[in-house]
């Protein structure tokens, strides 16, 4: 069987893409890289999805990299995911291991496989001032007016909004030529596809399951740390809601509607990300997600063998 130098495992949310790519590294002695825009936050388990105890497997545990590399209330963006992602690629293939990158988050994984050019963006004291107060929908005008809005977590706040802008408006100032160059990364990427009952039917067995676990006592436990409201506010879905409902601004029931509802959205809209991406150039072999494992990396070693 050949290797490739990166073998990439996307899917909507629930769809069983670390057990995949768990059993998968056990198969082929790899080592993850993880694709979440929140498992970097330490404390924050079972809101994310982690699933840390699948990293086990008969006794074996498979290595995971940039899960739980920053404390829960700071804050993580793309430039830091790639440099992040390099040195984690790096040291694996320095090893002679094979990395499996893993995740949803498409706006990361894009910029992985398709080598966005990013700079560190410092922050723009009159800028924020100028825009401080304006209305979220104000900004997501003013923001549309630099690029097309296919991230929709750029105008979840104003905070997110306004730090967007910041962005846009400095790579704007740049002068030509001084992006920081990304290296081109070879990787065969599979997709993990649901029927859209399946997925929203995991989704909402995965959501009861989770807070039958303990996933409010997580957040309460993170507010109870001192992080605040608003960073947890920041963090969206799970965090957004459940501390919604531990101020007291929604019931139990309302909470519960009002995430499952935002849950079941997000998942549709990673799922147009990973069109886009295919649109935009990246090849992306669809695996029905309803299979079993071993049938699910019978087909990934099948395409593998091929290449």
């Amino acid at each position: 069987m050949h290797s490739s130098p990166l073998i990439t495992l996307l899917g909507p949310t629930a769809s069983g893409k670390t057990r995949l790519a768990v059993a998968l590294a056990q198969r082929l002695d790899a080592e993850i890289i993880s694709a979440d825009s929140r498992q970097v936050y330490r404390g924050m388990d079972l809101g994310t999805g982690k699933d840390l105890a699948d990293y086990t497997v008969g006794g074996q545990s498979i290595p995971v990299h940039l899960v739980d590399i920053l404390p829960a209330g700071s804050k993580y963006n793309l430039f830091a995911y790639q440099r992040d992602f390099l040195a984690a690629y790096e040291e694996i293939r320095r090893r002679g291991k094979q990395p499996i990158l893993c995740g949803g988050s498409g706006l990361y994984l894009e910029a992985v496989l398709s080598g966005y050019r990013l700079l560190p963006v410092p922050e723009n004291a009159e800028l924020r001032e100028r825009l401080k107060g304006q209305s979220l929908e104000a900004l997501t005008r003013l923001l549309s007016g630099y690029k097309v809005l296919h991230n929709h977590t750029d105008t979840d706040t104003p905070q997110r909004a306004i730090r967007a802008i910041e962005i846009e408006e400095y790579y704007r100032q740049l002068p030509a030529g001084q992006e920081r160059p990304f290296p081109a990364i070879d990787s065969l990427v599979f997709g993990l596809e649901c029927e859209r009952e399946q997925r929203r039917r995991l989704i909402s067995e995965r959501l009861r399951q989770r807070l039958d676990e303990g996933m409010v006592d997580e957040v309460r436990r993170l507010l109870d740390e001192g992080i605040s409201p608003d960073d947890l506010l920041y963090y969206g879905l799970e965090y957004k809601y459940l501390t919604l409902y531990l101020l007291g601004r929604l019931s139990y029931e309302e909470m519960f509607a009002r995430l499952e509802t935002a849950i079941h959205r997000f998942a549709k809209r990673q799922m147009t990300w990973f069109r886009g991406m295919e649109r935009r150039g990246v090849a992306i072999h669809w695996i029905d997600a309803a299979l079993g494992e071993p049938e699910k990396i019978a087909q990934i070693e099948a395409f593998l063998g091929k290449n």
